[in-house]
């Protein structure tokens, strides 16, 4: 039961849902949760910058993690997109058997 959380912001709804619907489809992911409202500032190109974004809470299992990254740079419009992955050590051991089986890609 080797499960992963990874953090990813998007700048908007439509990058969200693209990002989110592409790694459940291709079993990259388990469950993608969409958390609007997120306000972010970061220095970017020597400014201090500010912006609205959403966050992706991506829920895999963690041999797949390499396989997420690449898919969601290859989809995100952000140069450098957030993504952080988070071990999951812990938790409901019928959810962490679900991620697992769900994220699988001969499943």
């Amino acid at each position: 039961m080797s499960v992963a959380v990874l953090h990813c912001t998007c700048p908007d709804a439509a990058t969200a849902d693209r990002i989110a619907a592409a790694l459940v489809d291709e079993r990259l992911a388990a469950c993608v949760q969409q958390l609007p409202g997120v306000r972010s500032t970061y220095r970017w190109e020597g400014r201090v910058e500010q912006a609205d974004e959403i966050l992706l809470l991506i829920k895999t299992a963690k041999n797949r993690i390499p396989a997420v990254i690449a898919r969601v740079q290859a989809m995100h419009p952000y140069d450098v997109p957030e993504l952080l992955a988070i071990d999951a050590s812990d938790g409901a051991p019928t959810y962490l058997d679900w991620v697992t089986a769900q994220s699988r890609p001969d499943a």
